[in-house]
């Protein structure tokens, strides 16, 4: 009777199993790779890459430049850019054994992604000039507060930001919505990166959450049709840095007569 007991215990655990088994095992293999992936770095990104897991556990060990505030965002910088950036890539080279430049890693369309870009441009100016006049935005940015010290410490600062952006924009926009297109159409995968990187915005001020649906729906579109990353990547880092220059210089143009 036990012994009976025990048999239809393991076939019942490998009855749950099989679906998943099978999914990796099958012809759509990327996409559950993809899917099981990202839930996986993203929670560890979250726990173990912010500035509060530096302020908690690294802060009294490692100080760079004498500033733990600064040595916190480069650590969320450096955090995203290997978690999200370099690891996916990873699993593109290593498990799928494909080019990066097959998830969005290359110059692609240069014209049409040189005219995407001057469109979208103004568009983040603007609504960065607008949100760095309210308070939440004021209280979450810059991610150093000393950002705006000087110029040149701005500027240090916002080229550090890129690598956080390159992480950012690899993982929704090149890993996940390259990788899932495939088994899943173009639609259904821009449709599941923007749910999962609106996801990840949650914590951030409310306009940013809903901005971040509408961006990964159009940032999304745009992506597909340059075959590339580079225009949103930097539409994006540029709407992170002009905002963070608008609250701590007032705009742009300040920033360079200085």
């Amino acid at each position: 009777m036990r012994l009976a007991a025990l048999q239809a215990e393991d076939r019942a655990v490998k009855s749950l199993v099989a679906p998943l088994r099978q999914a990796l095992r099958g012809g759509d293999r990327k996409t559950a790779v993809v899917l099981l992936a990202a839930p996986l770095i993203l929670t560890t990104y979250r726990y173990f890459g912010d500035r509060t897991f530096y302020r908690s556990h690294l802060a009294s060990h490692v100080v760079m430049f004498g500033d733990s505030a600064l040595t916190a965002a480069l650590y969320s910088f450096a955090s995203c850019f290997l978690l999200l950036g370099l690891v996916p890539a990873m699993i593109v080279r290593v498990l799928f054994r494909e080019p990066l430049r097959a998830y969005g890693v290359q110059a692609g369309d240069l014209h049409f992604g040189g005219r995407a870009f001057l469109a979208m441009a103004p568009v983040v100016l603007a609504v960065s000039a607008m949100a760095a006049k309210t308070t939440p935005f004021r209280a979450e940015y810059p991610l150093f507060k000393g950002a705006g010290g000087s110029p040149l410490l701005f500027l240090g600062y916002a080229f550090a930001y890129l690598f956080y952006y390159l992480g950012w924009e690899f993982f929704f926009r090149g890993f996940m919505q390259f990788g899932l297109r495939e088994s899943l159409g173009d639609g259904n995968a821009i449709l599941i990166q923007t749910l999962a990187s609106c996801l990840a915005h949650i914590g951030k001020p409310t306009g940013e959450i809903y901005g971040a649906i509408l961006g990964g729906i159009v940032w999304g579109l745009v992506v597909f049709r340059t075959r590339s990353i580079l225009a949103v990547l930097l539409v994006h880092w540029l709407l992170g840095v002009s905002l963070d220059a608008f609250i701590c210089f007032g705009g742009l143009g300040v920033l360079a007569a200085r």
